[in-house]
């Protein structure tokens, strides 16, 4: 997620606009603190726009060391892991 300050969207806010509508989510500050966030109204985020918009989940851009944080498993090798996927889902009441 970019980050921005007031100032800087105050210059240009049509391309800020653009660059949300490409799909990039961004932070707007005020003297270092986030007063904003923008969200593309499509795509993956979209799920999430309402849940970050009343402030009850906050959206941090991953990096390599997440990864490190995840369970690691090692399937049977004469089961596929796209099986196991799909029955997961299959399972999955949501």
């Amino acid at each position: 997620m970019s980050t921005i300050s007031v100032r800087e969207f105050s210059y240009n806010p049509s391309a800020v606009f653009a660059r949300v509508e490409k799909g990039e989510a961004i932070q707007v500050t005020r003297h270092g603190n986030v007063i904003a966030i923008l969200l593309p109204g499509t795509g993956a985020s979209e799920r999430y726009a309402s849940l970050v918009a009343q402030g009850q989940i906050r959206l941090k851009p991953a990096t390599t060391a997440d990864l490190d944080r995840l369970p690691a498993c090692e399937p049977p090798e004469d089961v596929s892991p796209l099986d196991i996927l799909l029955a997961e889902r299959e399972d999955d009441p949501r």
